[in-house]
């Protein structure tokens, strides 16, 4: 071995803690970056490969075609800006009902006489295309199970026709629920209904603004109202990223700060290992180092720990990137999701390129030392630094080994800067994580509308009006009257207010799938539904959606929509705007009025009860059920549970990041303070040869430590809020949801002080071994010491 890889080693066993802290920071930093950037890069990949396979359609319009012939839309084919278009394509909105097995949801059926090829070209996973009537592709997605051979009727229409499925296919834009040949058309269409759907794809489709001016240009020549709904590509690769999305915008936000902490730790260490070894370096150029070998050798010491550490920071963003991306790949038939290699190149060489640079520039000090004036310094440190400060703790009434801890963050400037630094980062990693969990739980008190004392739940969800009776030799299950159910709860002991709420399935015009219709009896603005914008439904026809509904549908507040799939189309007028991530937010939230003539029989319901102040709500459930009981409904304490996977993920991967964020502040200052005790080492045992006793010693370096963990997390909390309040909307947005105030202003009063004093305790935690190891030395050895 050289006698340069010999310093190198050497230095590197010799600063152990300096070592443990770059490693660490390295990694933290490395792992964030590499799970971030490949969420971004990669988790697009499965659906961008399927559309540019499949030819996907950039924008699909589904037309009236009661004020639309196929002959006028064929003439769109050749507006301005559209480079393929295929249809028009009849299609219809139905109920099907699988081998008599029970109800089925509505579903948007589509002619088709192939799978296409230039626009839109349907993949089959198995069976066949339909070759003649009577036969049926079902999608993927569909809300029916596919299974090939499977007999599908559809006893609302006329003559109640039966098809048997022969294929199961994927359109990568989900231009329909099934494809059957257009002959088979007709018998699925109830009279005076029906539509035409045309796809098309563009020159220019990459912004949301030219989809809509591409949707403009294939319109415009049509009579006013043709175009009854529309998708764009954008919000389905929206919905398809969404899952791995929304880690982004928060895993970049740690990247971030891993890797400004690991600069200013690494050029911290490097200073201080500079600082303290200035004699060691006057030996080194005396037996023969030149001033770049001298150079060298500092950043070797650096860079061996933190390559360490991006290993290890790669391998832990590959393990925690693959189960995130794995559910993507198995919906577009993708094998295996791998981490793009050059974004593990790109991080690996910014990282060890950023350390490399930091620890150059700290150490190009060294190479300047003259080696007379290097051999000729000891290791104490200048007497000079911090005068006025320790003048001004003399005047003070505080112990003398407080007012000798307070001055010395004045001696050492520097050092207590790049110390409050490191704290300051760890402080805001604090707050920001605090308050996102606070978030996340405001978003999943939302989706869960918990805001009930008690519930009586649905016995089964409702999913159509269509629904029959169960198959012959099964016994009928009872369903309780939603009526008595109501009654019993309002002459209840102790019922404050209460509302009713069922679901149905429905379609909206231009979209394929079904969206919730969520019908309520009585007042529910009290429920738990945290609104964005707009007001509640306070008539009937009024309706409130989510944001998600809002962006597919190309609507906003004031629009209508008509729900179709119910016993007759039904028209709702957008009032408001509310935040419900479930279901992907295609809900629909209306009066149960709307719906009296497209769906009368509204049986599955479930109750939600808030009781009266000073009600005992165990007893409350337990009288209620003992009147429910006989009509075949349950009561239940609280309301109901909506916890998510995806927000225990995101608070454990955050307090995981957290965790070592404060770790390698911590360790900061524990660097900091080792270095600056051993500088001191004669200067103590100074102290306890005139009576300063061990825990003296333990408060005065404790209390060297306290005035710039203070500063540092009064710093850092408003600092974490201002990240949290740019993150969370970002990550919201990445997910189509637009968050309300409640959300994002999660911080309160009393939550600031304990925040404000995490810097404190960072100090502290790192600042305990180099206090006990002061206290612990004995005096003589320490007045011995040069």
């Amino acid at each position: 071995m050289s006698a340069l890889g010999k310093v190198v080693r050497s230095g590197v066993g010799r600063r152990r803690v300096q070592t443990l802290v770059i490693g660490l920071a390295t990694m933290m930093a490395v792992a964030a970056c590499v799970l971030g950037g490949s969420l971004l890069v990669v988790s697009g990949a499965p659906f961008d490969d399927a559309f540019a396979r499949q030819h996907g359609a950039h924008l699909s319009v589904q037309f009236d075609a009661g004020r639309v012939n196929a002959g006028q839309l064929s003439e769109s084919k050749d507006a301005e800006g559209v480079s393929a278009a295929t249809g028009p394509f009849r299609t219809a909105t139905v109920t099907p009902r699988s081998d008599g097995a029970g109800p089925g949801w509505p579903m948007t059926v589509v002619g088709r006489d192939d799978p296409g090829r230039d626009v839109d070209e349907v993949a089959l996973l198995d069976g066949r295309w339909p070759a003649r009537s009577g036969e049926i592709v079902l999608s993927a997605g569909s809300s029916l199970i596919p299974a090939m051979g499977m007999r599908i009727t559809f006893p609302d229409l006329p003559g109640g026709p039966t098809l048997t499925v022969v294929g199961v296919a994927r359109s990568v834009t989900q231009t329909a629920d099934a494809w059957v040949v257009p002959s088979q058309m007709p018998a699925l269409t109830q009279p005076g209904s029906g539509g035409y759907q045309m796809l098309y794809r563009f020159t220019d489709a990459g912004t949301a603004a030219q989809i809509t001016a591409g949707g403009e240009a294939v319109t415009r020549p049509l009579p006013p109202g043709t175009a009854v709904g529309e998708q764009s590509w954008l919000t389905v690769k929206k919905t398809a990223e969404q899952d791995t999305a929304l880690y982004v915008p928060f895993l970049l936000a740690f990247g971030a700060l891993g890797l400004v902490m690991s600069v200013l730790i690494v050029g911290n260490v490097v200073a201080s290992a500079i600082g303290t070894g200035t004699r060691r370096i006057g030996i080194l150029k005396a037996v023969g180092f030149t001033p770049a070998q001298v150079v060298r050798a500092y950043v070797g010491q650096a860079l061996i720990p933190a390559t360490v550490g991006t290993g290890l920071g790669v391998l832990t963003g590959h393990l925690l990137a693959v189960p995130v991306l794995a559910e993507t790949g198995e919906v577009y038939g993708t094998s295996s999701l791998a981490v793009a290699p050059w974004v593990d190149l790109a991080v690996i060489t910014g990282v060890l390129g950023l350390v490399a640079a930091t620890a150059w520039a700290s150490a190009w000090r060294a190479g300047r030392l003259r080696t007379v004036d290097a051999l000729a310094v000891g290791r104490t440190a200048s007497a000079g630094r911090g005068r006025w400060a320790a003048r001004l703790a003399g005047r003070l009434p505080l112990p003398q080994p407080v007012a000798l801890g307070l001055v010395r963050p004045f001696a050492r400037p520097a050092r207590a800067l790049a110390m409050g630094t490191a704290i300051l980062f760890g402080a805001i990693a604090v707050t920001f994580t605090v308050g996102m969990a606070a978030s996340l739980g405001q978003v999943m008190k939302a989706k869960a509308h918990d805001a009930a004392d008690v519930v009586v739940p649905a016995p089964l969800p409702d999913f159509g009006p269509q629904g029959p009776g169960p198959g012959p030799g099964a016994e009928k299950q009872p369903r309780a009257d939603p009526a008595a159910v109501a009654a019993a709860v309002e002459a209840a002991a102790g019922t404050g207010k209460f509302y009713s709420a069922a679901t149905v399935r429905a379609t909206v015009s231009g979209l394929t799938g079904t969206v919730d219709v969520v019908a309520f009896t009585g007042d529910a603005s009290w429920g738990g539904y945290t609104m964005v914008s707009g007001r509640w439904i306070d008539r009937p026809g009024d309706a409130v959606v989510p944001t998600p509904f809002l962006t597919a549908t190309g609507t906003r507040i004031g629009d209508t929509v008509t729900l179709d799939g119910l016993a007759e189309p039904v028209t709702v007028r957008i009032v408001g705007e509310v935040l419900d991530p479930r279901n992907d937010g295609m809900q629909v939230f209306t009066d149960a009025s709307t719906l009296t003539a497209a769906h009368p029989d509204l049986t599955e319901t479930s109750h939600h009860i808030a009781v009266r102040s000073g009600t005992d709500v165990t007893a409350y459930v337990d009288a209620l059920n003992k009147d429910l009981t006989p009509l075949g409904a349950t009561a239940q304490a609280g309301g109901l549970d909506a916890g998510g996977d995806m927000v225990v993920t995101l608070n454990a991967l955050s307090a995981t990041l957290t965790l070592m964020l404060v770790a390698v502040a911590a360790l900061g200052v524990l660097n900091s303070v080792l270095l600056d005790t051993r500088e001191r080492v004669r200067e103590i045992g100074v102290h306890k040869a005139l009576g300063m006793t061990p825990r003296q010693t333990v408060a005065m370096v404790l209390t060297s430590v306290a005035l710039t963990g203070l500063v540092a997390g009064a710093l850092g909390v408003p600092l974490g809020m201002a990240l949290h309040g740019w993150v969370l909307p970002a990550m919201g947005d990445s997910v189509g949801l637009r968050l309300p105030g409640s959300v994002i202003a999660v911080y309160h009063g009393a939550e600031l002080l304990p925040l404000t004093l995490g810097g404190l305790l960072i100090a502290t935690l790192g600042a305990l071994l180099p206090a006990g190891w002061a206290a612990r030395a004995r005096t003589a050895t320490a007045l011995r010491t040069e």
